[in-house]
């Protein structure tokens, strides 16, 4: 028999959230996802038929890609970062994901209490780019058999995550499930609700040609694309424990488990005294894929290849598993995290601001995204 148990913190209606008035799907990417090649190589391995790619790892993207179709004829409003609900002088702003399998290499190390971080992460993430600050974070933890101390780690990470994106964690729930996971195992799923005033909303729609694209760094893989990870390390013989070739104090098990970086804060102070025009949240589908869902019809985006810090993980990744670049890029956030659209005028106020953000490139007529 399943038991659940509803988690809720004081004062929280301990119950499942209402659906929206305004359904919507707009994260179903179907994670890891659905994603589109593009141009230039940003590293220099030419495809090879003996590499692995995200399909060899067990991700299909074209039956990805099929399925939002399907999606799409039953409900059109998706395709953005997160879905929207009027709500007085305001948007209520909502988006749901998970981490993936990136919970394998934590079984693995037994090591729980990062894994949460990254559940909020990927979903406040979302949500930002529309300019919404994060209000809320709702979880759902479900496991085989619970282990408390193992639950009680993951939502330490959860706690922290919320902490970071100065939101409250409502409440959650945890479902115990026999002969549903192996023994030590559990999946995690998170909810993340925010509200931005109408006239803040970012949706792209001033960004012209000319505009300036700016990039901050990712802390690492984040949260896609480890089924591809986990097979690398496979194929090459590599354990977790393993000391990396470019940093011989760190595993790769340290480097891997890495939380996904949040960029609540930085991103909403930047909307807040500069305005930005568009913001992208690099995951499943890497830039390719993602910079062209806030961009308007008839214009792209020219990257200037090679001018973000590449983390040498991602060059490993690629000759370890040699892996074409397509898929690199298909697969992996290469080391931008979170992308900001800016009028030129605007690019030193946004530098001295965040002195971390680096330009990447800018919009041009066109569509998709092009290495130059």
């Amino acid at each position: 028999m399943q038991q659940t148990i509803l988690r809720a913190s004081s004062g929280a209606v301990t119950g499942r959230p209402t659906a929206s008035p305004v359904p919507s799907r707009c994260t179903q990417r179907v994670r890891l996802a659905h994603c589109r090649p593009v141009g230039a190589a940003v590293l220099n391995r030419p495809d090879s038929e003996e590499g692995l790619t995200y399909k060899k790892a067990g991700v299909d993207i074209d039956a990805g890609d099929e399925l939002v179709k399907r999606i799409q004829k039953m409900n059109p409003n998706i395709g953005g970062f997160g879905g929207m609900v009027p709500f007085g002088d305001s948007f209520l702003v909502a988006g749901t994901d998970g981490v993936g399998t990136k919970l394998k290499l934590a079984f693995d190390l037994n090591k729980h209490d990062s894994v949460g971080i990254d559940l909020v992460a990927m979903s406040v993430n979302d949500i930002i780019t529309l300019g919404a600050k994060p209000l809320f974070f709702l979880d759902y933890f479900a496991t085989g058999f619970l282990e408390v101390d193992t639950a009680e780690n993951v939502i330490k990470g959860i706690v922290e995550g919320c902490r970071q994106s100065d939101c409250v964690l409502l409440g959650g729930e945890t479902a115990e499930m026999p002969g549903f996971y192996q023994k030590g195992e559990y999946d995690l799923a998170g909810f993340a609700v925010g509200a931005v005033k109408k006239e803040k909303l970012i949706d792209g729609k001033n960004i012209k040609a000319g505009d300036v694209v700016l990039g901050l760094s990712s802390s690492g893989v984040h949260s896609n694309g480890f089924s591809l990870v986990r097979k690398v390390l496979e194929v090459s013989g590599t354990s977790l424990h393993d000391t990396t070739p470019w940093d011989s104090t760190k595993t790769f098990g340290d480097v891997l488990l890495v939380p996904t970086h949040i960029y609540v804060r930085k991103v909403l102070e930047l909307h807040d005294k500069v305005g930005l025009k568009g913001v992208v949240h690099i995951t499943g589908g890497g830039m390719p894929d993602n910079i062209p869902r806030v961009i308007p019809d008839g214009l792209g985006v020219n990257v200037k290849d090679g001018s973000w810090p590449m983390p040498e993980l991602f060059k490993w990744l690629q000759a370890a598993g040699k892996v074409p670049t397509d898929d690199m890029r298909r697969t992996f956030n290469m080391g931008v995290g979170l992308v900001m659209v800016v009028d030129p005028s605007q690019v030193a106020e946004v530098q001295a601001l965040a002195p971390d953000a680096f330009v990447l490139g800018e919009v041009v007529a066109g569509d998709g995204v092009k290495y130059v």
